[in-house]
């Protein structure tokens, strides 16, 4: 039995899109590092302290975006591999929302004004609602056979 025997050929779009988020990822990682090197901030300092660190504030903002990007994608992934089963059309389209609004989330908390990271950033959490209920969906459907 293939894989394509139960999964939509939509499912393919489910796949683009978490991979464009590992990469969204990977450049905020990127960003962290070039914060750490502009800031003074060295390894393996998770956050700088402002007593000691003029910048600290700027650099803890970036570090802040990554790190909340980072607990939110266990979520994220499984929600659009759950979700996407059922709904791979609508998934896609709420992930590329979540991955839209994760950049400027991340690019507005890099600002070093917190508040900067819901302008659109905020929307993500629509999304994730979104995929909440598309992977609900997809449990009920399990359960009646």
């Amino acid at each position: 039995m293939a894989i394509t025997d139960f999964l939509p050929k939509e499912y393919g779009y489910i796949v683009i899109i978490v991979v464009f988020y590992c990469f969204l990822n990977l450049w905020m990682g990127f960003q962290v590092g070039g914060a750490r090197k502009r800031y003074k901030v060295p390894y393996p300092t998770l956050y700088a302290i402002e007593s000691e660190n003029k910048d600290a504030k700027l650099f803890n903002c970036v570090q802040r975006g990554h790190q909340n990007s980072l607990e939110m994608m266990p979520m994220y992934f499984i929600l659009m591999i759950l979700g996407g089963m059922k709904h791979p059309c609508i998934c896609t389209g709420l992930g590329l929302l979540y991955n839209v609004s994760r950049f400027f989330y991340f690019k507005g908390y890099a600002t070093g004004d917190p508040l900067k990271r819901l302008t659109i950033g905020k929307y993500g959490f629509l999304a994730m609602l979104g995929l909440a209920v598309c992977t609900i969906s997809f449990a009920v459907t399990l359960l009646r056979g």
